[in-house]
């Protein structure tokens, strides 16, 4: 298992190179999506947020809204280390946590979590291969993470 350190210095080496995969088919745009993905992935939604790492430090006050998140997975579990189903449970969580942040912020004229679910389907509609490659370069920061531990599989499966 790679420590934090060897975690962080992969993600920064390689976002970019992954990012220059996006220029033929998205130009500059494509290539600072993933790569801004591919750094997004690792630095802030690591695997590891299911424990006390830097990931987590790094949300600052904001690291407070995983408290939750880690006390229901155990560290190296099906859903927080496999591939895909790791990196769509914790945009899944997040999600949740802006659609709940809107519901408690109605009261004071901010928007609704319909209105926040509208304005997410007009992103996705006005920049679906830009949000792609951003999205492609989350799960590949995940899967470089789980590489690193030595197995993209968790233990469970093995």
């Amino acid at each position: 298992m790679a420590s934090g350190r060897a975690h962080d210095r992969a993600t920064c080496l390689l976002a970019l190179p992954f990012g220059l995969l996006w220029w033929p088919w998205l130009g500059a745009l494509g290539v600072g999506c993933a790569g801004l993905g591919f750094l997004l992935g690792g630095l802030l939604l690591s695997p590891d947020l299911d424990t006390r790492s830097n990931p987590t430090r790094r949300w600052g006050a904001l690291r407070l809204l995983w408290w939750p998140y880690r006390r229901l997975l155990r560290h190296r579990s099906l859903l927080s280390h496999s591939p895909v189903l790791g990196s769509a449970g914790r945009l899944a969580y997040l999600g949740g946590l802006v659609l709940l942040g809107a519901t408690a912020l109605q009261p004071l004229g901010l928007g609704s979590p319909a209105e926040v679910l509208t304005a997410a389907q007009a992103l996705w509609r006005q920049h679906q291969p830009q949000l792609l490659s951003l999205l492609a370069g989350i799960e590949a920061s995940s899967w470089l993470h789980l590489i690193q531990d030595g197995d993209p599989m968790p233990r469970r499966w093995r």
